[in-house]
């Protein structure tokens, strides 16, 4: 069967970027699909000293125009049940998370092809997969899932691959003070996740991973018990400059991860790869396309690929 590509990428964040930035595409005809143009991912936009640990492996330095203020350097961590609080230090570069995208993307080779356009349908035909894009059908040997935590690829591949879901709620204040730490909440009558609250370029951000039914309710009464424990005021969640919501995933250990099969394979929060604890993704996302590209670099057939993906 004559392919259209041998690999196509369907997913154009960290995750698909680096693995397409990382891949030997002399070997390889690769089509990156890109469904997230013109569209802000609900993200804190924060990067983690995990991910700053990979990026100074790759020798890459952020540009200053995506980073934001203030920069963090503690986490504030409040259980609401106890009303306990401690501090420890932790840095996070704070960033502009499309412009974080951007630079991602801009990193890609002339050799990777890109396509503005969402995958609305994946299915397994003959030795190979066959994409609807855009009302478009297009054919790879060799497909990569990094379409984050509502993967088209995994949904229609790996349906039995059950993983833990969330709703993810963040709203965006207008703040003139800004406080430099991370604050991480834990609230148990409202949600088993966790919630977070930062500074970002004269906005204050208040969100986090609710379960999916009643998120909206819980979100509220979260909100409500940051002013009843003096928080955050009143006066500053009266009226919010916009309100953000996506699905979030959290494996849990020997459930939810799946790194794909048969010639697919899924990288980043689309393979469940995603902080339990903290719902951090990016440095999952670098990681684990760093990992599949040099598993099919190194691989001579998909089923050796997979086997070097895994270790």
């Amino acid at each position: 069967m004559a392919f259209d590509y041998d690999i196509i990428v369907v997913g154009a964040g960290p995750a698909g970027a680096n693995f397409a930035r990382l891949l030997d595409t002399r070997r390889y005809r690769v089509l990156m699909l890109d469904g997230s143009a013109g569209r802000d991912k609900v993200c804190g936009g924060l990067i983690s000293p995990d991910a700053q640990d990979i990026l100074a492996r790759y020798d890459l330095s952020l540009p200053r125009e995506i980073l934001a203020t203030p920069q963090l350097f503690s986490v504030r961590t409040v259980d609401l049940d106890s009303g306990m609080t401690r501090y420890y230090r932790r840095s996070y570069m704070n960033v502009d998370r499309r412009r974080l995208d951007d630079f991602f993307r801009g990193l890609v080779p002339e050799t990777v092809e890109r396509m503005i356009g969402r995958c609305e349908s994946v299915v397994r035909e003959g030795d190979g997969y066959t994409l609807t894009v855009s009302g478009k059908r297009l054919s790879c040997r060799l497909l990569v899932g990094a379409d984050g935590a509502s993967s088209v690829v995994r949904r229609s591949l790996f349906a039995d691959c059950k993983i833990m879901r969330y709703t993810a709620i963040q709203q965006w204040f207008p703040a003139e003070d800004v406080n430099p730490y991370y604050s991480c909440l834990f609230d148990s009558a409202t949600s088993t996740g966790c919630s977070w609250i930062f500074f970002k370029d004269g906005s204050l951000i208040f969100g986090g991973a609710f379960d999916t039914h009643g998120a909206r309710q819980a979100f509220e009464a979260q909100k409500r018990k940051l002013v009843e424990h003096g928080l955050v005021s009143a006066e500053v969640l009266a009226v919010p400059i916009r309100t953000e919501a996506c699905t979030v995933l959290r494996p849990r250990i020997g459930q939810g991860i799946c790194l794909g099969e048969a010639g697919c394979f899924l990288i980043g929060e689309a393979a469940g790869l995603i902080s339990p604890s903290s719902f951090e993704g990016i440095s999952y996302a670098l990681y684990s396309g760093e990992a599949l590209a040099d598993a099919m670099n190194g691989g001579s057939d998909h089923r050796t690929v997979l086997h070097r993906y895994r270790r």
